[in-house]
C-alpha cells in the first residue's frame, strides 16, 4: 500500500463520467461567455496572481483539478513551471487541445502521485467541492505534505452549509455528483489542521451566475532553524 493512501470515494465514477458529459459544453461556456476565466474576474484573478508571485521560482506547481487548463495556462504565461490534472480524461483531451504547451494528466485529488516536499505551489481551483467531508482533510494533508517548507496552496470552494445533489449543470448537461459546501470558517480550519497556515482569505457574494465563494492561500510553515 502506498505511503497516506486514500480511498477512493464511493462516487468517484459517476463524478468521472458527469464531468467527461459536460466538458465540452463547459469549454464553450468558458469560450463564449468567459465563465470560469479568471482574466474576466478581477479578484479571482488577483488572488491566482497573488499565488503566483508568492511561489516564484520555489519550485513546480500543480493545478489539481484544473479541468480544461484555464489556470494552469495562465499560470504558464506568468512564467511558473506548472502541470494540471483532472479527473475527467475528456476534460484532459480538451486542456491539450487548448493549450498544447501545457503539460497535462488523468488524475483524481485522490490518487495523483505525490512527493514529499517536491512542490513550491498546490491549486484546488473550485476543484475540490466534490470530495466527501471525510476526504477532503486527508486530501488537504496529503497537500501539506507535498509541499515544500515556504510552498504555497490556493483553493476556491463554494460557500454553505448543505450537500447539494446535483442532477444537471453548464447548460443543462445531465450530471450526478454533489455539491459539499463549507464555510469560510471551517475551510481555513481543515487547512490548519492539514498543517498548513494561512496567509489570505477573500469572501465572494453571489453573482448572477453562482452563489457565494471563498477563496483560501495558506502556507507551508518553513522548518525551524536549529538552535546554536
Amino acid at each position: 500500500m502506498r505511503a497516506h493512501h486514500i480511498d477512493h470515494p464511493a462516487d468517484l465514477d459517476v463524478v468521472r463520467e458527469s464531468y467527461d458529459r459536460v466538458a465540452d459544453n463547459y469549454v464553450h461556456m468558458v469560450e463564449t461567455t468567459g465563465f470560469g476565466d479568471i482574466r474576466r474576474h478581477p479578484w479571482l484573478k488577483a488572488s491566482i496572481d497573488a499565488f503566483a508571485d508568492s511561489v516564484g521560482d520555489s519550485g513546480p506547481v500543480l493545478d489539481v483539478g484544473c479541468g480544461p487548463g484555464t489556470v494552469t495556462a495562465y499560470l504558464a504565461e506568468r512564467g511558473l513551471d506548472v502541470s494540471g490534472v483532472d479527473l475527467s480524461p475528456r476534460m484532459i483531451e480538451n486542456a491539450r487541445r487548448l493549450h498544447p504547451q501545457c503539460r497535462f494528466g488523468v488524475a483524481s485529488a485522490t490518487d495523483v502521485r505525490l512527493e514529499e516536499a517536491s512542490l513550491g505551489g498546490v491549486l484546488g481551483w473550485w476543484s475540490l467541492f466534490n470530495l466527501p467531508r471525510d476526504v477532503l482533510p486527508r486530501v488537504l494533508a496529503r497537500f501539506a505534505r507535498a509541499l515544500k517548507p515556504g510552498g504555497h496552496f490556493i483553493t476556491a470552494t463554494h460557500v454553505g452549509d448543505e450537500d447539494v445533489a446535483r442532477t444537471e449543470a453548464y447548460g443543462g448537461v445531465p450530471v450526478r455528483w454533489t455539491t459539499h459546501q463549507w464555510r469560510p470558517e471551517q475551510l481555513v480550519d481543515l487547512v490548519e489542521q492539514a498543517g498548513l497556515r494561512p496567509v489570505a482569505e477573500l469572501r465572494l457574494p453571489a453573482d448572477e451566475q453562482t452563489g457565494p465563494g471563498v477563496v483560501v492561500m495558506a502556507r507551508r510553515p518553513e522548518v525551524p532553524s536549529p538552535r546554536a
